[in-house]
């Protein structure tokens, strides 16, 4: 294993190069948080398709696949059809915003009244996510250095937090530059090819399996459907994704740039399922399907290839990583307390601190080194990657879906109803879940459908958002008004 130590080491020292490199672009608020808004094509496909393709896309496609065989690539496929469905129809939009979180954008559509509580909503899902791409990071560790959890989780998560904290959102894009390609070759280069071929081709893959492994639809109906609505929806939301969105150089990079993306991702979703059925052919017995991934590289993948793939495993969990523990201190930070820090010194009679880019460069610092530390605590605390996944992308979905996509679409749409909508879907989540059980189906269905409700019948029973409000709306969307920071 001298060998694999070896390029693992490497890897693990050049994310932290990076992120020193970073720490001197990022001069600014804009440097720090979204890379300077100057990202080209080729960057922004990348780091877009490293933070959507993280640990559950590569160690849980693989297990799906395992489980199901080619159908288990669904998960996957919605991750990817959401980008398409973001980049196409509404990065541009989003683009042009000039903001740095979704609750400003609600703010900007509504009136500024929206923000904190969506801010809180947003919070709480990248929170979440940050923790289980860190749990993941015990998986990976153990099959590299045979250490136990907690220090799994400590020495990957300290490694996050230190590049994303000097850096900002530069050393996570180089970070996640390196990640993407270092995830191609390992996955789509040599695994999936090596498993194939071991597994004896897909000839005899075929003649090993039962059919259902084959049917495309093989995961069942109710399954895809429910994919669709948590990942391709969450795709459209997520406040990791419309960061990077705001990266872009122009409306045109974020359109053509996410939908390479995208389509990167429908090729990613598929090698997943096929290594997962390979892996069926040559371990049939394995105790859990998310054993799959690591069994076969540990057995049958040569020196030096197989600690090339496990960086692959490490760089697919530290981009998804990265990307929600900035966004997470972004949302705390810009949504949270800076609103409420602004309310006490209204209510006190107290001015600011300055904005100064310096200054504000540091605070977003203090935020992701904070976020950090307690994302790394809770991840210690937590066992169950799959449960804390759904409660971050059901909270997503069901409280926030309709007032944001509503903003986008209805003009009809007021601050009252915005508000009603993210209050009764997140409740009737965390109620139905509570309920029906976290990994139900039932709570984001009926979380949605009373999101949607609620937010049709307030709206259309409060007057209309004020026209000066959707004038300004109008302009900033179209590109023609530069927003209140400048940048």
């Amino acid at each position: 294993m001298a060998v694999d130590y070896a390029v693992i080491v490497v890897y693990l020292a050049g994310m932290l190069a990076m992120g020193w490199w970073g720490m001197r672009r990022a001069r600014s608020k804009a440097e720090f948080l979204v890379a300077g808004r100057r990202l080209g094509p080729w960057m922004y496909s990348g780091t877009m398709a490293a933070i959507v393709l993280g640990g559950a896309s590569t160690i849980g496609g693989v297990g799906l696949g395992y489980q199901y065989g080619l159908s288990g690539a669904w998960m996957v496929l919605t991750i990817g059809l959401g980008l398409l469905a973001l980049s196409v129809f509404f990065s541009a939009r989003i683009a042009r915003l000039k903001v740095y979180t979704v609750s400003e954008m609600l703010d900007l559509r509504y009136g500024g009244r929206a923000g904190i509580i969506s801010g809180v909503v947003m919070w709480a899902y990248t929170l979440m996510l940050a923790v289980t791409s860190t749990i993941a990071y015990a998986t990976i560790f153990d099959v590299l250095f045979d250490v136990n959890r907690t220090v799994a989780i400590v020495l990957g998560g300290a490694i996050v937090v230190a590049y994303s904290t000097l850096g900002g959102m530069w050393s996570i894009t180089l970070t996640d530059m390196v990640q993407f390609v270092v995830k191609t070759i390992g996955v789509l280069l040599l695994l999936l090819p090596i498993a194939v071929v071991k597994a004896g081709g897909f000839s005899e893959m075929k003649a090993q399996l039962p059919s259902e492994y084959f049917d495309p639809l093989g995961i069942g109906g109710e399954t895809i459907f429910t994919y669709v609505l948590i990942y391709t929806f969450g795709m459209l939301i997520g406040q990791d994704i419309w960061q990077r969105v705001f990266t872009a150089r122009s409306d045109r990079t974020a359109r053509w740039g996410g939908t390479v993306a995208g389509t990167y991702c429908l090729v990613y979703a598929i090698a997943g399922a096929v290594i997962g059925t390979a892996a069926k052919v040559m371990y049939p017995n394995l105790a859990s399907a998310d054993a799959a991934f690591a069994t076969i590289v540990k057995d049958e993948l040569p020196v030096g290839v197989r600690g090339l793939v496990l960086a692959a495993a490490l760089a697919a969990v530290m981009s998804t990583s990265s990307g929600a523990l900035i966004a997470c201190a972004t949302v705390a930070n810009n949504d949270i307390w800076s609103r409420l820090r602004g309310a006490v010194a209204r209510s006190g009679g107290g001015g600011g601190d300055g904005d100064e880019p310096h200054d504000e460069v540091r605070g977003n610092r203090a935020f992701i080194l904070i976020m950090g530390i307690a994302v790394i605590l809770i991840a210690i605390a937590l066992n169950d990657v799959v449960q804390a996944l759904t409660v971050a992308y059901n909270l997503l979905v069901g409280g926030l879906l309709v007032p944001i996509l509503g903003g986008l679409l209805w003009r009809r749409g007021t601050a009252a109803g915005a508000l009603s909508a993210v209050c009764v879907g997140g409740v009737a989540v965390v109620g139905l879940m509570a309920y029906y059980g976290i990994l139900a189906n039932q709570p984001i269905y009926y979380g949605l459908l009373s999101s949607l409700a609620v937010y049709v019948v307030v709206s259309l029973a409060t007057p209309p958002t004020d026209a000066a409000v959707l004038a300004a709306w109008r302009e900033r969307v179209a590109g023609r008004e530069s927003s209140p920071s400048g940048v």
